[in-house]
């Protein structure tokens, strides 16, 4: 991992699903890389040890799904944090392997309550800080599944086809403000997210990819680092792709 000192100096961030994965290895990187980081998982007890891994300035544990939890995370974190100049929607789940008229109606409302109703509500809540700053980066995950859908993932593939259209949607609403606002659209990457699914789907994905091979978290999170970074400064309301080849557009 090759790391960019002082890139994040001065800047301070919330990062979520960061008890483990892509939101905790970004996290890792913006405080190597000089900056400070407010962490936020619905799992307490990874969260905790995460966040003395990190040295994370603070963390709260709450299900991103509760806009009211979300919007009382927001003022602890500031309040902790100082300000806050990035935001990475990282949290999310992959819901049932299962074909549409076998999904349980539960699973599906869960994982929109989650990837997309969750991003919406974390977005909604810190925008209006990042404005007041006059300058901002927000990362939003989605996935290649939310451009080219994943057989059996119906619910993982639509909200994050609607993570990159609201993503697209906030961009433009922001351009010209100083806050960008960017999703990023990995294939399968390593990550504790696999255990969610059985090996079939992990083997579909896979054979999708030109690369022959998963990714790995690093090479997202550098990429997710870049986006958050000043560097990232004339592209909003875009995608950025680390899919193997998978994705072209």
């Amino acid at each position: 991992m090759t790391l960019f000192e002082g890139r994040f100096a001065g800047r301070s961030a919330i990062v979520t699903g960061a008890a483990s994965g892509l939101g905790l290895e970004v996290a890792r990187r913006i405080i190597a890389e000089g900056g400070s980081v407010a962490l936020w998982d619905v799992e307490g007890d990874k969260l905790a040890i995460a966040a003395e891994d990190v040295g994370a300035t603070h963390w709260q544990s709450f299900d991103i799904a509760d806009c009211q939890a979300v919007e009382h995370a927001t003022v602890a974190s500031v309040a902790a944090l100082g300000k806050v100049d990035i935001l990475i929607c990282s949290a999310g789940i992959t819901g049932a392997t299962a074909c549409v008229e076998d999904y349980p109606l539960e699973s599906w409302q869960r994982v929109v309550e989650i990837n997309l109703n969750g991003v919406f509500y974390c977005c909604r809540a810190v925008v209006p800080h990042l404005l007041a700053n006059g300058y901002g980066r927000i990362v939003n995950v989605a996935s290649v599944a939310g451009k080219e859908g994943n057989p059996n993932a119906s619910a993982y593939s639509a909200t994050k086809a609607g993570v990159i259209g609201f993503t697209k949607s906030l961009g433009k609403e922001l351009a010209g403000k100083g806050v960008i606002a960017n999703a990023i659209t990995p294939a399968t990457f390593e990550s504790p997210i696999l255990a969610q699914l059985p090996k079939s789907q992990v083997d579909y994905m896979r054979g999708k990819i030109p690369m022959g091979r998963l990714g790995q978290v690093s090479e997202t999170a550098a990429m997710v680092c870049f986006m958050a970074s000043e560097e990232c400064s004339f592209t909003t309301a875009a995608t950025f792709d680390t899919s193997g080849g998978r994705t072209t557009f």
